[in-house]
């Protein structure tokens, strides 16, 4: 039985990557690593990345505005805004208030959700929440990061991975037949949060010119823990939505996965029984994106036809935290 009514549905998408394009190539040029170590060991080709003076506000209004021109939904017309981000403009005021005065949303409110790679999955579940309680009809959940800003492009072991973009959904009440969200799961472990962390540049390290020297306000991985987490967690997940609604590998017509890695996403879809071509893997254009990635990954599976209305789609993540998250829809659309 579906956990809401009325269920919500993800009526549209939109999506935005800055044009600048950083390449395997550039990299070799940046850091010491090769193009080919990059391609065979993370599946990624190149990555965007934003100019300087473009922020993740930027992005996320891009995308939106997108959205709402392929929806035909006035921007008056959203009530709530949920921007998951871990590169917000700033700590305060919100991203989300400058992407609602910047879009014209003149009648919403709204939020920023922290929960890293996660982040876009928990904004889904928490504005699924908002249609199915009757008090929003529509609802943006915009996945957005400018992670360039907090990569040290010394570090090879993570400068290899991020790029910069964006993506929306929009979220609406289903009627009958509409499909929509069938089931999610939501977990943290904070066990782990110091395998991927940002140390500096908060309340427990405020910025000096000592965390500054130390490189504490850029991204710090523990590349290997966080690899074998979330291939145990993802297939746990994915395969603990699928068994308490009465489905198997077998009934998905797609996963779109975070992209994170491809070796991750391989090795999830292998233990799960699911053939590949059956999991959207689009790392190899964007790099990983944190936020935007499973609508950037959406939007491409819309694009080329491997996503269409009346598909079963499993979505799933994890992100620092740790954070982990996976939803389970009837697509709309």
């Amino acid at each position: 039985m579906p956990p809401f009514s009325p269920r919500a549905k993800i009526s549209g998408v939109g999506c935005y990557v800055p044009p600048k394009i950083l390449s395997n190539k550039d990299l070799e040029r940046i850091v010491e690593t090769s193009e080919d170590w990059i391609l065979t060991r993370t599946g990624i080709e190149k990555r965007h990345i934003a100019d300087d003076g473009v922020a993740t506000s930027d992005l996320a209004t891009e995308a939106a505005r997108e959205l709402l021109a392929k929806t035909g939904v006035a921007p008056d017309q959203v009530e709530a805004i949920v921007v998951c981000t871990v590169t917000p403009d700033m700590f305060f005021p919100s991203t989300a208030c400058l992407v609602q005065d910047r879009i014209g949303a003149k009648g919403a409110w709204g939020f920023d959700l922290v929960a890293a790679c996660s982040g876009l999955l928990y904004g889904l579940s928490t504005a699924s929440h908002f249609v199915a309680s009757g008090s929003h009809k529509r609802v943006l959940v915009i996945g957005a990061d400018t992670m360039s800003r907090i990569i040290d492009y010394q570090d090879r072991a993570t400068c290899v991975l991020f790029g910069d973009g964006a993506g929306a959904f929009l979220l609406e009440p289903a009627a009958d037949g509409d499909g929509g969200l069938i089931d999610f799961i939501n977990e943290v472990n904070g066990a782990g949060g110091k395998y991927l962390r940002m140390p500096a540049g908060g309340s427990a390290q405020p910025a000096t010119r000592e965390t500054v020297d130390a490189r504490l306000h850029y991204v710090h991985q523990d590349g290997r823990q966080v690899y074998r987490y979330a291939v145990s967690k993802m297939y746990e997940l994915c395969a603990t939505v699928l068994k308490r609604n009465g489905y198997g590998p077998e009934d998905v017509d797609l996963m779109i996965p975070h992209q994170a890695n491809r070796r991750i996403i391989v090795a999830v879809a292998n233990r799960l029984g699911l053939p590949l071509e059956k999991a959207m893997i689009n790392i190899d254009q964007y790099g990983n994106t944190t936020g935007g990635t499973i609508p950037l990954a959406t939007r491409d599976a819309i694009d080329t036809g491997r996503l269409k209305k009346g598909d079963l789609v499993l979505l799933a993540a994890v992100g620092a935290g740790f954070t982990a998250g996976v939803s389970l829809w009837r697509w709309s659309f």
